[in-house]
């Protein structure tokens, strides 16, 4: 995953959704990412699919923002998200529980 950048990572990430994993799910994710490879993505996770599309909702269930790289990290595993937020790297709104779940709904490795 040496080449990986923001676009590939969300690409992958419905290829990479455990379904079985999201039982009961049906939430909307909010992903605003500065820096370079920065954008705005939504994730969208309801009757244990996953969608991921480039934009902006109205009232996600969860919005985080922070840099482009620092989100990579995050969702490749190189730096914990608890941490990231702490350190004021990683910005988060809405339902905190799901914030702290999210990364085991996905197999990236």
């Amino acid at each position: 995953m040496s080449d990986l950048s923001i676009q590939s990572l969300m690409e992958r990430m419905q290829k990479a959704f455990v379904p079985e994993k999201a039982a009961g799910y049906d939430v909307t994710v909010q992903v605003e990412l500065k820096g370079e490879g920065g954008g705005n993505w939504v994730v969208a996770i309801s009757n244990q699919v996953c969608t991921v599309t480039e934009g902006t909702i109205a009232n996600p269930t969860l919005k985080m923002s922070g840099s482009a790289q620092t989100v990579m990290d995050v969702f490749t595993g190189k730096q914990e998200g608890v941490r990231a937020y702490m350190q004021g790297k990683l910005r988060v709104s809405g339902d905190m529980s799901l914030a702290m779940r999210l990364t085991n709904l996905f197999k990236l490795s």
